[in-house]
């Protein structure tokens, strides 16, 4: 494969249309920075990391920025990058952690660079491109076998006894489950000790009940030295840690050598920002937390690490915080990830070039409606084209009231088919009460807490058809995760990736190749009974009847009670 690589500014960049790059790229300079035009007849563009509200980035505009947004993400991103690939046989990447701005119009490309980077220009199929551009931005992970079995998570779980419970309703309903994760575990003010030896006496012994169950434990983290709110009582260890992180520098600074501290009107406003650039942050940091391995917790969610908002912020390393805007989630989750031990997993929200080092990734917060779910759908497919292979979300949603049977349904389908199929839900009221109201009392999103509340006798049951499903599918998704780590390439596939030599896969955002064999088609709207599926060439099956159906057309393809699956030439159907 033909990789060229510029360094901008330049006098003036051209290169020539020709059959290794077929597209005409200059440079100039613009105001406060340079502006890269690239000309090319192309009819998508994909990447730029995990995007909400599209795939195909024709006549759309992006700027690559972290950014927390809690639901209805639009147009930002926990995980931006600047890095794209077409349709058209060419794709390109900006090693700069500055913001960057891309907007691609019908033929022409126009890219917003704030300062001199390199510039690197890939040709080639989707495939190449993408796989190369993950070998010069970071080896994949391979998480363990585990981590692809189904996860259950809730806010609520306050307790030991909460925990149990959630496990013992999961057996009762015939429900397996590979993972537990626990977000209400800790003091809520140091981050790395249990809440109370009356709310969860013994956490060894109960690490070993889980895991003589088959239950891997997964526990929330976030990088702060958290301030606390005026309600919140005095915590003596939190004292002592925000005197070490100051006294040491073990946080990051101000230019004129303060405490940076997470702006008002943010997440965990006023509290200090861990910097891990910094060798004695990252030895303070996992000292502390060292003992939950020991303990044999089987990996961290790594939450937030969009708190670097002033480009005053100053880092150990010389980083300022121009770049520490996108570069903090990387170092964030890289120093976890360089802290586990083999058999652990990470579980990240925010990220930037490179994701794909840091294990896993999901999909942050949205609400419980239809639209969240079709930008579900669109972050997955956007983060695989950038390079993530394994990502997952939150069956029916995080947020809000609780989802309608039929969208939990559809969720659940969708997540049987991705990398990780977890349900997971806020806290009872809502997650911020006061500008996004949820449901009072348990607003757990378990299939069974679902059956209740809306007295749909036999619900989890129907639900429970896809839980068992995924679990006869894990041989296969295993064996396509060391695939992917191997080949650099996805497990989510966008159309387009998939078969570039097809027209009309450009298009396409409903549907994808979930490894080598299988096509999804996902249903991402209410009331939907049947839908059309594209099948391109080549013979494919019903992946639940085995019915033989020829490629190069499409399909209308009954969906009442499952979505449209197919397996490549049959090598792949669902048993019984």
């Amino acid at each position: 494969m033909e990789h060229l690589t510029r360094t901008i500014p330049f006098a003036d960049l051209y290169i020539a249309a020709s059959k290794e790059t077929p597209a005409r790229f200059s440079c100039s300079g613009a105001s406060g920075g340079y502006e890269v035009h690239i000309e090319a007849g192309y009819a998508g563009a994909y990447g730029l990391g995990e995007r909400y509200d599209a795939l195909n980035y024709l006549g759309r505009s992006a700027e690559i920025a972290v950014e927390e947004k809690f639901c209805r993400q639009g147009d930002k991103s926990y995980c931006p990058m600047p890095f794209f690939w077409t349709d058209a046989g060419f794709g390109v990447w900006l090693d700069t952690a500055r913001v960057t701005r891309f907007g691609f119009a019908p033929g022409e490309i126009v890219i917003s660079v704030p300062a001199s980077c390199e510039i690197h220009i890939f040709t080639g199929t989707p495939q190449e491109i993408v796989a190369e551009y993950m070998r010069l931005t970071g080896a994949p992970a391979l998480p363990p076998d585990w981590a692809f079995e189904p996860w259950i998570s809730a806010n609520h779980w306050d307790s030991r006894a909460k925990l149990e419970a959630a496990l013992g309703e999961a057996e009762r309903h015939g429900f397996p489950v590979g993972v537990a994760v626990i977000e209400a575990w800790s003091d809520e003010a140091t981050f790395y000790t249990f809440r109370s030896d009356e709310l969860w006496p013994d956490p060894a012994g109960m690490t070993a009940w889980l895991h003589e169950r088959g239950v891997h434990l997964v526990l929330w983290q976030i990088p702060v030295y958290k301030q606390l709110e005026p309600h919140e009582p005095r915590n003596e260890q939190l004292e002592r840690d925000w005197a070490e992180a100051m006294e040491r520098g073990l946080c990051v600074m101000n230019a004129d050598g303060t405490p940076y501290r997470i702006p008002e009107g943010h997440w965990f406003a006023g509290s200090l920002v861990p910097d891990f650039t910094n060798p004695e942050t990252v030895k303070s940091w996992f000292d502390k937390r060292r003992y939950l391995t020991e303990l044999g917790v089987d990996g961290f969610k790594t939450d937030g690490g969009e708190f670097i908002l002033s480009g005053e912020a100053r880092f150990f390393d010389g980083t300022t915080g121009v770049e520490g805007r996108n570069l903090y989630p990387q170092l964030y989750t890289r120093a976890y990830t360089d802290f586990l031990k083999p058999g652990q997993v990470l579980f990240s929200r925010a990220g930037y070039t490179g994701a794909q080092t840091t294990p896993m990734l999901w999909a942050g917060d949205q609400l419980s409606t239809f639209a969240e779910l079709k930008s579900q759908l669109n972050a997955g497919l956007s983060a695989s084209a950038s390079g993530v292979i394994f990502w997952g979300f939150d069956i029916g949603g995080f947020a809000g009231e609780l989802p309608e049977p039929e969208l939990y349904m559809r969720s659940t389908q969708l997540a049987c088919f991705s990398p990780v199929m977890q349900w997971h839900s806020e806290p009872d009221g809502g997650q911020f009460k006061l500008l996004q109201p949820g449901m009072e009392g348990n607003n757990e999103r378990s299939p069974w807490n679902i059956e209740k509340a809306f007295g749909l006798t036999g619900y989890a049951e129907k639900i429970r058809y896809w839980h068992l499903l995924r679990m006869e599918l894990l041989p296969y998704i295993r064996g396509q995760a060391r695939l992917c780590v191997g080949r650099r390439m996805p497990l989510m596939r966008p159309m387009a990736y998939a078969f570039p030599s097809d027209a009309r896969c450009a298009g396409i955002d409903d549907e994808y190749m979930f490894g080598d064999t299988l096509l999804i088609a996902p249903v991402t709207a209410p009331g939907v009974t049947s839908r059309e599926v594209y099948l391109p060439a080549g013979e494919w099956f019903d992946f639940y009847t085995g019915e033989r159906f020829e490629g190069g057309r499409a399909v209308n393809i009954e969906c009442a009670e499952r979505i449209p699956v197919f397996s490549l030439s049959g090598l792949l159907r669902r048993q019984g």
